[in-house]
Formats: C-alpha cells, sequence, structure tokens
C-alpha cells in the first residue's frame, strides 16, 4: 500500500500532510504510532520546505506513504540544492541549533536515509515489532537533548 502526495512549499500546507498521515496510519492500523510518525515527518517536510526550496512556493515537495517489511515509511523529497547530510552526527552541536530537526528524525525513526544529494529522505517505522523498552529509551534520549539545550 502505498500513496503520495505532491504540495507546493508553503508551511500553510501542513495541516494537509497532517491529515495525509493521520488516515494512512489509521488505514494500516499503526494509528497508535501515529505522534512519532507525524513529528518526524512533519519535521521532513518542514524541513524540505524552508531548507531543501527555500520556502518557494514555485518548488514542490513530493510525499510518499507506504508499507514495508516490518512497518510503514515515510519519503519526503524536494526540489533544492541538497545539502551534506554527512555533516550531522547523532546529536546536534550544543551551541546552535542546526541539525536539531534531522536528530529528532532519526531519533523517532527506526531507519533514516539520505539520497539524491540529501533531496530526499527516506525514514523507516518498524511499527510490527518496537518493543516498550526501545519506546521508553528513545523518548529518554530525546528528553535529555532537549532539557540540555533549554538548560
Amino acid at each position: 500500500m502505498n500513496e503520495s502526495c505532491v504540495i507546493q512549499s508553503d508551511i500553510a500546507n501542513m495541516p494537509y500532510v497532517e491529515e495525509r498521515l493521520f488516515h494512512f496510519c489509521r488505514e494500516c492500523n499503526v494509528g497508535n504510532y501515529y505522534s512519532a510518525v507525524s513529528v518526524a515527518a512533519l519535521q521532513a517536510v518542514e524541513n524540505a520546505i524552508v531548507h531543501g526550496n527555500g520556502s518557494n512556493p514555485e518548488r514542490q515537495v513530493a510525499l510518499t506513504l507506504g508499507t514495508c517489511r516490518g512497518g510503514i515509511f515515510v519519503e519526503v523529497a524536494d526540489e533544492g540544492d541538497g545539502f551534506d547530510f554527512g555533516r550531522f552526527g547523532d546529536f546536534p552541536a550544543d551551541d546552535q541549533s542546526e541539525g536539531e530537526g534531522i536528530f529528532v528524525m532519526k531519533s523517532l525513526s527506526d531507519r533514516m536515509t539520505f539520497s539524491e544529494g540529501g533531496r530526499r529522505v527516506r525514514m523507516e517505522f518498524l511499527v510490527a515489532g518496537i518493543s516498550p523498552a526501545d519506546a521508553l529509551e528513545r523518548i529518554a534520549v530525546l528528553e535529555e537533548h532537549f532539557s540540555l539545550v533549554a538548560a
């Protein structure tokens, strides 16, 4: 089961994307994972709009939602110049917020890959087999990072 849509690069389109995500998760019977999937996916779409396409409404963002072995995936592609995704490690630098969105996406997904020079990101969510311990570990990592940033 795959579905795709294309939106113009405008933050005003985010509610439409959120609605598509909600219905997709519900149709796949993974509604209990909606929060993790939507936070990561909406961050990816926002990155594509703002950073990839420079908020240029003449450019588009493609969103593909689908099932994969063991769960679901979300792919987001923009029409920008790409970026050096290899320069972002597991944690963003302490002195700046650059890379926080990628950190959130990576923390909430089970697998994240970039392609097309950074213009496309694919996040996989292994919803069929996630353990409560893994879920709690993800929450702890995010809480630790954001409590350090706020301090």
